[in-house]
Formats: C-alpha cells, sequence, structure tokens
C-alpha cells in the first residue's frame, strides 16, 4: 500500500512539473504523426476548450470570457504530423507561434483560425516551419485566417497551397522579418482584404495559378483610402517599404490591388508593368519633378500632407507616394 501511495505522489508531482512548464498565457501544441499533445497552462485551463481528444486534428476553442479576465494567449507550434490540422476559434486578438512545424492537412486548411481580431503569427528565428493543404471549398488558404494577419519573427515559412490560395486573410497583411516561401498555389499565392503592407522579410512565390500577391477592398462602401499608421484602413492598396519580392511564376499579375501600388523601398524581381491597381498608372518611387500635382480624387494639390499624389509633367503622368 505504501508503494502505491508513493507511486501516486510521483505521478502527481510529474503532472504538476509539466504544468508549471508551460508558461501562463500559453498553450503548448506539439505533432507527433497521428496524434498531438495540448499543454494548457494553469491560468487559462477554464478559458480553453480542447475537442481534439488527442488526435492530430487539433481544433480548440477559447471562450470569449477570457478578454478581460486573462488577455492575450500565446499557441506555440511544432512537430510534424502528414495529417493533422490546427483550428483555433476566438474572438480576441491572439498570437501564434511557429516553432519548428511540419504540418499536412489532406482535407482543409494547415492552420484555420476562426478569431476576427488582431493574429500575429510569429515565425521564430532560427526555425523552419512548413504547411500544406487539401482540397477544401469551405476555405480559402493553406494558412487561412479571419482576422487581421501580422506577420512577425526571423524564421522561415515554407507554404504549398493546394486547394486555392497559399495564404488567404480576412482583412489586413503585415509583415516584418519573416521568410514566406510559397512553392504552389492554384490561385494566388498571398491573397487579403483592407490592404497589405511589407516592411521588412522576403517573400517568394515559385508558381500561383493567379496572381503572385491580390489586395480587395473588404467593402466598397466602406472604402477609406490611406489612412495615419493605417489605422481602421479599407484602402485596398498595396505598400512595400523593405524586404524582398522574388516571384518566379504567376499566370495573373505579380501583384494586384483594387487600390493602389506603392513601391516606396525594398526590392523585387518584376517590373510595374506586370502588375494591376485601380489607376493603371506606372508606380514610381523616386523623387520627380512636375509642373502639376494632384490628389487621387483629381484636384490640384500642393502634396504637403503624407499620401499618394499624381504628378504631371508635360505628357508623363506618374504617381508617388509623399512621406
Amino acid at each position: 500500500m505504501k508503494k502505491i501511495i508513493m507511486a501516486a505522489v510521483c505521478l502527481i508531482a510529474v503532472a504538476v512539473a509539466s504544468r508549471a512548464a508551460v508558461a501562463s498565457n500559453t498553450v503548448e501544441i506539439v505533432y507527433n504523426g497521428a496524434t498531438a499533445t495540448v499543454s494548457v497552462a494553469a491560468n487559462i485551463s477554464d478559458y480553453i476548450t480542447d475537442k481534439s481528444d488527442g488526435s492530430s486534428h487539433v481544433k480548440l476553442i477559447q471562450s470569449a470570457s477570457v478578454n478581460d479576465a486573462i488577455g492575450e494567449i500565446s499557441y506555440i507550434l511544432s512537430g510534424t504530423s502528414d495529417d493533422g490540422e490546427f483550428y483555433l476559434e476566438g474572438t480576441y486578438k491572439t498570437t501564434v507561434e511557429l516553432n519548428g512545424l511540419t504540418l499536412t492537412n489532406p482535407s482543409g486548411p494547415a492552420v484555420n483560425i476562426q478569431d476576427g481580431k488582431r493574429i500575429k503569427v510569429k515565425v521564430n528565428e532560427g526555425t523552419t516551419n512548413t504547411l500544406s493543404d487539401g482540397k477544401n471549398d469551405t476555405y480559402n488558404g493553406c494558412l487561412h485566417v479571419k482576422g487581421h494577419t501580422e506577420f512577425r519573427g526571423k524564421g522561415t515559412l515554407n507554404i504549398t497551397g493546394n486547394s486555392k490560395h497559399g495564404i488567404y486573410s480576412k482583412e489586413y497583411i503585415q509583415l516584418k522579418n519573416s521568410v514566406i516561401n510559397i512553392s504552389g498555389a492554384v490561385k494566388d499565392g498571398i491573397h487579403c482584404k483592407e490592404y497589405f503592407l511589407m516592411e521588412s522579410g522576403t517573400i517568394k512565390i515559385a508558381k500561383a495559378g493567379d496572381d503572385g500577391i491580390q489586395v480587395e477592398l473588404d467593402d466598397e462602401a466602406d472604402k477609406t483610402g490611406t489612412t495615419a499608421e493605417h489605422e481602421d484602413e479599407n484602402s485596398g492598396n498595396f505598400y512595400q517599404e523593405g524586404g524582398i519580392l522574388n516571384f518566379s511564376g504567376y499566370d495573373g499579375k505579380a501583384v494586384k490591388a483594387d487600390g493602389t501600388i506603392t513601391f516606396k523601398a525594398g526590392t523585387r524581381n518584376f517590373s510595374t508593368a506586370e502588375t494591376e491597381d485601380a489607376t493603371a498608372i506606372s508606380q514610381i518611387v523616386n523623387d520627380a519633378v512636375a509642373t502639376e500635382v494632384y490628389d487621387l480624387q483629381g484636384r490640384l494639390s500642393a502634396a504637403t500632407r503624407k499620401g499618394i499624389y499624381i504628378f504631371k509633367n508635360g505628357n508623363t503622368t506618374i504617381k508617388r507616394y509623399v512621406k
């Protein structure tokens, strides 16, 4: 009896140590073939419902009541599965960390985040992460995000979109530092709404069945144009402020936008002739002498405020972003 009690105490101690090893406000998911281990920090265990039952098709529901009680939760994904997924449902801003993940879902998105708030996808430095999906007309991307998508971190993310787009965001996309390689997509390599902003990092697209990157207006009636710090912006605009764009295959345009396309800095291996936006005016990134300057509504302007203006000099018409 004494041995049994001691064994039970040891098991409890191990369980407590395992839970303590998970940092507060953190969920760790480790894939291993047909199974996945989901470890939830003790302070948020009442707010996370795990519907995966140990399966590699991980499905987590985050309670709305976590918003005021706890705040933002981080989900750290690692390991390997050739028949799995990460599904997250919630109503509050969230961070998803890719920490050496190789994940294929033969029946839908590899990562499917059904949360309309800001989703930070952190590609951890020094890691390589690979996602691949399968045919499913219900969803739009191998990495499918319902909310705002912000890519951060100095790691590498490889994506193959076998159903529709490689990456799909129902709202804006921002990219800083990360390296994203899209080896193939049935439709667009990257597709988002509201706006696309690339601050730094690298995007390589080897093959896209339609456009390399496409940016849509979320709702034509709510169009805003460029806003200060892009707050609540719904412009359909594409901005490259740094980083590298390297596209080696697309059947549509390299970049297509419902708004305007601005190449402010960074490098790219395609010409502006291979892009398409709402103005159909060639893009330019350097200063230019102009005899007349207009705003995007066609009104004469002094171009004294930050924004995009149309510059005319004789028969030459260009568009330039003014800081």
